[in-house]
């Protein structure tokens, strides 16, 4: 059936459209207007705005962590207990179910985990194929593990490391590859509890510099479309931590490179309390490297928890878990811990934590470069999202929240000068056009004739936070699936992946790492076509050429 979305502002950076006109729907696809007849639905969009379905690069949903965050803290569930939908915990704890509803609602059609394990991909897989609705992929987590870091410990060739990682990339049904503190938590397996970009990880002797530069020039050769995803060493650490994220963006040399909640990595060690702002500092790093890309993690008050595969600064935050209790895992790879934590607009360091985010985001120029994540959960819950737009839109909204924090934040923060408000056009950028872009998903993120008919419209109005907190319409593949900010057709999505590409040679070597290592060979740690039952499907994606 042929829907037409009539008289919306429709805006659509990838076309350069910023107007007022109507956009057709058929077959799950966006089309050209057509010549001649009536459509079968007419939608009027008079005084909405009318955008591709929003794409999240960086939100933990699925996998070992997220459970264990589940199970370390059933009280933030709703599942849990009965309590009131206005207290702190009721926007934290969302099960697989909430999770592609509440993205649903607000818009979003595609989201991606960052953080899979190879061999935990089975458990994140399946927990991907239990969210309704959005479309998922995931990054697999290399760098730690044993079988790279005694490849390049032994000088072993490229077209060994590529035949490698193409074939983790592909028998866990990946979109991507990231690294978390490459070397870091091997380092801590050995007692090592602090780790830079140059330090060697003892029994190995490569450098964190080593691996990161051995990662990015295989997914580069080998045509991931998504550039390496760098979590980098000392996150969290005042001056060590922004000294490690901008080593890392110089090591780029020219080659992309992605960089992951950058906002972490912005403090400085100046003034009495030790805590600064280097935001300004890494703005500009970014801003005088076009293959560098960004995205912020950006802080917002209130309770959450932090998951993450970075164990040794995992171990490292415990003692500042809020309630107190804390999960550190020392698995293969990369192990990883689950830390809750308040951030508290009262305190100097969260509140300049929420100001740095906000910082980055106003002074990197380019919006095709810096990316709009919170991390979920470890900066905030993704249903932050709204206040977030409107922080970004709003330059009043900004001033209001500022004169609620602590004067020496204010102080602190070049926050108060900084007068730019994102356009929506710029909002397109960051949430749509861009993300597809950086991961390679050529079908949607754009409004074009041939793409995936993913269409979000919101109500245009003053309030930017009303106005992404709930989408007036969702189409998924062309069909609604919000009205009014409610999930009105609960539907499956796909789950994105690069097409499979392997050795043999390589698979066998990898058997034999298995079988000696773990007593099972690699397909039991692999995710077949059938593993997450008939109902669910794979999406597959083209490796760049």
């Amino acid at each position: 059936m042929l829907i037409r979305l009539k008289g919306g502002h429709v805006v659509d950076p990838t076309q350069g459209i910023d107007e007022v006109r109507d956009l057709h729907i058929e077959d799950g696809r966006i089309v050209e207007a057509p010549g001649a007849g009536e459509p079968g639905e007419t939608v009027d969009c008079t005084g909405r705005i009318v955008m591709a379905g929003a794409i999240d690069i960086h939100s933990h949903i699925a996998g070992g962590h997220v459970n264990t965050a589940r199970l370390l803290l059933p009280e933030f569930h709703k599942a849990h207990l009965a309590r009131p939908s206005d207290t702190k915990l009721s926007k934290v704890g969302w099960t697989t179910e909430e999770t592609g509803l509440r993205y649903a609602e607000m818009g979003f059609t595609t989201v991606v985990e960052p953080a899979m394990s190879p061999s935990s991909a089975l458990h994140a897989h399946l927990e991907l194929a239990d969210i309704p609705i959005i479309d998922k992929g995931t990054l697999v987590v290399l760098g730690n593990d044993d079988m790279l870091l005694s490849m390049l410990r032994d000088g072993e060739s490229e077209a060994a490391i590529d035949d490698y990682v193409a074939n983790v990339v592909s028998a866990t049904r990946a979109l991507g590859v990231k690294t978390i503190n490459a070397g870091g938590s091997a380092a801590f397996k050995a007692n090592v509890r602090t780790f830079s970009f140059d330090d060697v990880v003892p029994d190995y002797g490569v450098s964190s510099r080593a691996i990161v530069k051995a990662l990015q020039a295989s997914v580069t050769r080998l045509g991931v479309p998504h550039p390496l995803h760098v979590h980098c060493n000392n996150l969290g650490v005042p001056g060590t931590g922004s000294d490690s994220v901008a080593a890392t963006m110089e090591a780029a040399e020219g080659l992309p490179l992605h960089f992951a909640h950058i906002q972490f990595y912005g403090y400085g060690a100046g003034g009495k309390r030790g805590f600064s702002s280097e935001g300004t500092r890494l703005a500009e790093i970014v801003n005088a490297r076009p293959e560098v890309t960004v995205d912020i993690g950006q802080v917002m008050f209130g309770q959450t928890v932090t998951v993450s595969s970075d164990a040794l600064r995992q171990f490292a935050g415990r003692a500042t878990a809020s309630p107190k209790k804390s999960v550190i895992v020392d698995g293969e790879g990369n192990g990883g811990g689950v830390v809750p934590i308040e951030y508290k607009e009262k305190s100097f360091y969260n509140a300049l934590q929420w100001a740095i985010g906000l910082e980055l985001f106003l002074l990197i120029e380019d919006p095709w470069r810096v990316f709009f994540t919170t991390d979920h959960p470890n900066g905030a819950p993704f249903t932050a999202y709204p206040e977030l737009f409107a922080l970004l839109m709003d330059r009043e909204v900004r001033r209001r929240w500022l004169d609620a924090l602590p004067k020496a934040v204010v102080k602190a923060t070049r926050l108060a000068e900084l007068d730019r408000e994102y356009t929506l056009n710029e909002i397109a950028i960051m949430t749509r056009a861009a993300p597809a872009k950086l991961l390679g998903l050529d079908d949607r993120g754009s409004l074009a004739p041939g793409r995936v008919a993913d269409v979000a419209v919101y109500e245009a109005s003053g309030d930017k936070e009303a106005q992404f907190g709930r989408a007036a319409l969702l189409y998924k593949d062309g069909v609604k699936v919000v009205e009014n900010g409610v999930v009105v057709n609960r539907r499956m999505g796909r789950t994105l992946s690069l097409q499979t590409r392997t050795d043999a040679s390589m698979t066998q070597r990898l058997d034999r790492f298995y079988e000696d290592r773990f007593g099972l060979p690699s397909r039991f740690f692999g995710v077949s076509e059938g593993a997450v039952g008939a109902r669910h499907a794979f999406g597959e994606v083209a490796w760049r050429t």
